[in-house]
């Protein structure tokens, strides 16, 4: 057996014989993915499944395994860049004289500077880091923000970018995704995250939402109550009365046309009154993010109904 090539001889253990010369001779040759028969060469399968466990690099930071990193829309160059560790040493561990290190930097520094080409590379690597930092501050999931950077590749190519600012367009692309996902972000939040105005950034999601056809879903307002409800620290029990209502509401058709986190803290505040959980009209609006007239006004139809 040749240092090159590792065979697994787990199907002769399995007792499979070869199909042409009928010898329990079958094994299984990893780098090129076939089970062959060792007595008369013949392929049995290929493109067979790698069952090695996976390897380990100590000083590495990306995924530990022999299939490398998995490729993502939230970096710029999706993953695919090479990457030249900052790590003064060799292969065995000896650590490299001055003039090596010296061409190391020097091929660190173009190495980086090869990845950006265009001012296009250039907006996207800036608006995907910007990007990292709102998800982190809003406690967004992965799958979000892979959704909010395929809007921004495509308001980039639509050359949305022009006139506006970074900032603007990724917390609208981010507005966006956590409305196609369905999780329950205003544009209030949105905008304190990064530190710019909610009317910007309103105006830049109605652009791109004309401009890319955007299809959003109507948001429920029973997606609402458990974020509310946690803020304003209310029981479980609260919040599963506050979805009766609001599925009554629903049935009713009194939930047309109104805001969802307005009926969402109105229907949490007649919960907490009706459970002798007493929470204020100031409370739970600030929960909300909305005012105390918007949670009044909401009450006065819910009141009706029960």
């Amino acid at each position: 057996m040749s240092s090159g090539r590792f065979f697994d001889h787990i199907m002769s253990s399995q007792e499979i014989k070869c199909p042409r010369c009928g010898k329990n001779a079958l094994v299984t040759d990893v780098e090129s993915s076939e089970i062959f028969c060792s007595n008369c060469g013949i392929v049995v399968e290929e493109k067979t499944n790698d069952r090695r466990p996976e390897r380990a690099f100590a000083n590495s930071t990306t995924d530990k395994s022999h299939t490398g990193d998995k490729t993502s829309l939230t970096r710029h160059d999706r993953g695919l860049s090479t990457v030249i560790n900052p790590f003064d040493k060799d292969s065995a561990g000896s650590p490299l004289s001055a003039s090596m290190k010296s061409s190391m930097t020097r091929l660190r520094k173009w190495d980086n500077r090869s990845r950006i080409k265009t001012n296009d590379d250039r907006n996207l690597q800036q608006a995907l880091l910007e990007l990292s930092k709102m998800k982190e501050k809003l406690s967004l999931s992965d799958a979000i923000a892979e959704k909010a950077s395929y809007i921004y590749r495509k308001a980039l190519e639509k050359k949305l970018v022009k006139g506006r600012s970074i900032a603007s367009l990724v917390a609208a692309c981010l507005y966006a995704a956590c409305r196609e996902s369905e999780a329950p972000r205003t544009l209030r939040e949105v905008a304190a995250s990064i530190g710019i105005k909610r009317k910007e950034i309103s105006a830049t999601y109605r652009l791109i939402f004309k401009e890319l056809d955007l299809k959003m879903p109507v948001i429920d307002s029973v997606s609402c109550i458990a974020k509310i409800a946690s803020n304003a620290e209310l029981s479980e029990k609260t919040k599963r009365y506050a979805i009766k209502i609001l599925k009554k509401a629903e049935k009713q058709n009194m939930s047309a046309g109104k805001h969802p986190m307005g009926l969402a803290a109105s229907a949490l505040y007649l919960a907490s009154i009706d459970l002798e959980e007493f929470r204020t009209q100031k409370e739970i609006a600030d929960a909300a993010g909305i005012t105390e007239v918007t949670v009044r006004n909401r009450c006065k139809g819910l009141k009706q109904m029960i």
